[in-house]
């Protein structure tokens, strides 16, 4: 009956609420009376609740794992989450998003200047401004906290304290009418110091502060006091400094003749003209070694012949010796001078033969008299001294120049022992230096695979040669008549320059055949210009003829690198190579 009410009621128009309440009454019982009346066929229920149900548009929606879009979407389709059921499995770390195979990896923006800021100011003192923390935030600092608290936090651009002493002042002269004071931009400082060497009192503290450090060096005090040992006919040492390690051995019986010459003296009964200025008229190539010069335990590393007669020549070698030789009669060494303490590297004489300098590794130059073997000075170095030559002039005999593994060529005058000149243009070891032009030019090779030609006393290079194909060039060799240079080159060949036409190469002159990559080994003419000799990496003197550049002998002279060629300057056919067996060999 509750039913039927109900669903009467529904059924009702508004209008019937204007009945009264016996008639609505009425009405209702007349339709249950009714008997063709059916509660369940009137009534009809639903009992799911009310869902507004839209159409989804699947194609709004983006996958994450697409690559390329075809249309423009929206920010809101492109940042919308993701929809669809989890796996219940993962991890939180595991279902957090990402965009990276190892994780989430979030764009910043960070200027190259602040990130080197943190870096260096890390580095410096420990500590850095925490990466993590906005912009806005209050800065946190991590790392040092104890140098954080010194500094103030400060980075190292803040921490730079201003100078507290002023800008150097100049003498300014700004007006261009006074010529001859004017100054302008080119005007020195007011503090400025122009002497180089210091006077006479400051070199006065200076020796003493040396002398105090030689002493403490020595190992007896009682050597500083030491005489100089007596000449021994067998051997003689002499000491010229008691501080001074050199010393000289003679080998000699008697180093005077019966009229009182010494051992410089020119022989003249050895059936050449020694002090003859023209060499022989022909040459002929050498077939055979005559004499073994043997005395040095290390490999040699220099011939030097006497000036002018060539009757004797000296020999450097890696054991920190030099020593004299007879060319001629009996072909003794005659002296031995010991006083480096590392291998001696080049030597030569002075015009007339009586003094003669070594250059060796251990950072010094010694000038020693030939005849007595005395060191007359020493010469400490900075560096290392590849080369040295005196300058051949004779007005100019106290002069000599040294080329420097620091890349600059030095002219020491020896009556003071300072550097009156430097030559500093080059970008490497300096490998030779070689006077040209009746010695009013020098020709300098470096490591960095150039020529400068220099004018004396003038330290700017007025001739650079230089091109691409060029190699290093570490030996040397000039004609007696002064017209060629044969430059070793280290792509195994020899080039020929002419100094006296405008340094020109001679493009035909290009000696091939022979193997000195990687080893400085001398050359050197023959005295009639017929033929140009050089040693070789494999032992062997190589012989060319001048003409044709062609290969005329090949003779293995040594079991290791020859590595140094000399031609007699008054014989035609005797030439003495050096090796690095240790010994000299003279071949006729």
């Amino acid at each position: 009956m509750a039913l039927a009410a109900i669903q009467a009621s529904y059924d009702d128009d508004d209008n019937d609420n204007e009945k009264t309440d016996e008639e609505e009454i009425n009405d209702r019982m007349a339709v249950i009376n009714d008997p063709t009346f059916s509660v369940m066929s009137k009534i009809k229920l639903n009992l799911t609740p009310a869902i507004a149900i839209q159409p989804i548009d699947t194609s709004s929606f983006l996958d994450i794992k697409t690559r390329e879009v075809q249309y423009n979407p929206k920010y809101e389709d492109m940042y919308a989450p993701v929809f669809g059921p989890t796996n219940p499995n993962l991890t939180q770390q595991q279902r957090s998003y990402k965009n990276l195979i190892n994780g989430h990896a979030e764009s910043t923006n960070l200027s190259d200047f602040l990130f080197e800021n943190q870096r260096r100011t890390f580095d410096s003192f420990g500590y850095a401004a925490d990466p993590s923390v906005g912009e806005h935030a209050i800065p946190q600092i991590i790392g040092d906290q104890i140098s954080a608290e010194q500094n103030e936090g400060k980075t190292i651009f803040e921490t730079n304290k201003k100078r507290s002493y002023e800008k150097r002042k100049k003498e300014k002269n700004d007006d261009s009418s006074d010529v001859e004071h004017f100054q302008g931009p080119w005007a020195p400082f007011v503090d400025e110091v122009t002497i180089s060497r210091p006077n006479e009192e400051e070199q006065k503290e200076i020796d003493e502060h040396l002398s105090k450090r030689k002493k403490v060096k020595r190992r007896n005090l009682e050597d500083q006091h030491a005489p100089i040992s007596a000449r021994d006919p067998e051997s003689t040492t002499l000491n010229k400094e008691p501080e001074d390690s050199s010393s000289t051995t003679l080998h000699i019986k008697d180093p005077y003749d019966y009229q009182g010459r010494s051992f410089l003296h020119i022989p003249q009964d050895v059936g050449v003209n020694l002090r003859s200025e023209h060499g022989p008229q022909r040459c002929f190539i050498p077939k055979q070694c005559i004499h073994t010069y043997k005395g040095h335990t290390k490999a040699v590393q220099k011939i030097h012949y006497f000036p002018v007669s060539a009757h004797l020549f000296l020999t450097c070698s890696m054991d920190c010796k030099v020593k004299l030789w007879e060319f001629y009669n009996e072909r003794r060494c005659i002296r031995t001078y010991s006083g480096h303490s590392q291998a001696v590297r080049d030597v030569n004489f002075n015009n007339a033969g009586t003094e003669f300098l070594s250059a060796s590794y251990d950072k010094s130059v010694k000038l020693w008299d030939t005849e007595t073997g005395q060191v007359k000075s020493k010469f400490p170095m900075r560096k290392i001294p590849y080369c040295i030559s005196f300058n051949p002039s004779e007005h100019k005999q106290h002069l000599f120049i040294c080329g420097m593994s620091d890349k600059k060529i030095l002219c020491f005058d020896i009556r003071s022992g300072h550097v009156v000149q430097e030559y500093d243009r080059h970008l490497g070891a300096i490998n030779t230096v070689t006077f040209v032009d009746r010695n009013r030019r020098i020709v300098s090779t470096s490591d960095d695979k150039s020529i400068r030609v220099w004018e004396w006393n003038i330290p700017v290079d007025f001739k650079y040669i230089a091109d691409p194909t060029m190699h290093s060039m570490p030996a040397v060799g000039q004609s007696r008549n002064g017209k060629y240079l044969a430059f070793q080159s280290m792509d195994n060949q020899i080039r020929i320059m002419e100094p006296l036409a405008n340094f020109r190469w001679k493009s035909k002159k290009l000696f091939k055949g022979h193997m000195v990559s990687g080893y400085a080994c001398g050359l050197d003419f023959s005295p009639d210009m017929s033929y140009l000799i050089s040693g070789d990496a494999d032992g062997r003197l190589i012989i060319w003829d001048w003409k044709t550049t062609r290969i005329f002998e090949r003779i293995k002279a040594h079991d290791d690198v020859c590595i140094d060629a000399k031609w007699h300057w008054h014989e035609k056919s005797r030439v003495l190579t050096a090796g690095w067996d240790n010994v000299v060999k003279l071949w006729d």
